[in-house]
């Protein structure tokens, strides 16, 4: 069982990547295999709106400049996939936008690829705006027939500069909490299903 994290923050250790990594920890303690991939400040390219994934049907983007094919071969092979971002004028970074496009695009033409995986949002913000970021989030997991968990409230810290979202107790609880639905829902999907009786 695989659950992958993606940062779309270019600030590589800050805020949203703290968050990341405590949702990441209750399935690191389950024994699930975890990795956290670095998107923002990589260059990711926006979607072209070529249509190749759509006529070549092999599940990649024609866009090969950048790592979008490599991550998007990892979600495929992944049970749940974190989205994480920064607020950015209360939306998610232009890189995150870019990643989502791209792969939930090329997932959705080769057969909806993401269908009935886990997806969640964690979002890190200085004031406000978070809210819409993990609606934004959110609703490329629901166009993708992904499953969606709930927590304690919604999965976002408060903090500015790089730490201080250690600092918000309430965030640190939630994302653990988030954490085990997740691994709750995954290992619950991996289960056999029960027979049914005439």
């Amino acid at each position: 069982m695989k659950i992958l994290a993606f940062n779309g923050s270019p600030r590589k250790g800050g805020n949203t990547e703290f968050l990341l990594r405590t949702a990441l920890g209750p399935a690191e303690e389950a024994g699930m295999e975890t990795e956290l991939i670095q998107v923002g400040g990589t260059g990711v390219q926006h979607c072209k709106a070529c249509y190749w994934c759509s006529k070549n049907k092999d599940r990649r983007c024609s866009n090969e400049s950048d790592l979008v094919n490599k991550w998007l071969m990892k979600m495929i092979d992944a049970d749940a996939i974190i989205l994480g971002s920064p607020t950015y004028f209360a939306d998610m970074s232009s890189e995150m936008k870019a990643f989502i496009d791209r792969t939930a695009f090329v997932a959705r033409m080769n057969g909806n690829l993401f269908s009935r995986k886990v997806g969640a949002a964690v979002v890190a913000q200085r004031r406000g705006g978070a809210v819409n970021v993990l609606d934004s989030i959110n609703h490329m997991f629901l166009m993708s027939r992904m499953i969606v968990p709930g927590s304690t409230y919604w999965n976002f810290g408060v903090g500015l500069n790089p730490g201080e979202v250690a600092n918000d107790k309430e965030a640190l609880e939630n994302m653990r909490d988030l954490g085990e639905a997740i691994v709750w829902l995954v290992q619950s999907l991996r289960k056999p299903a029960a027979p049914v009786e005439p």
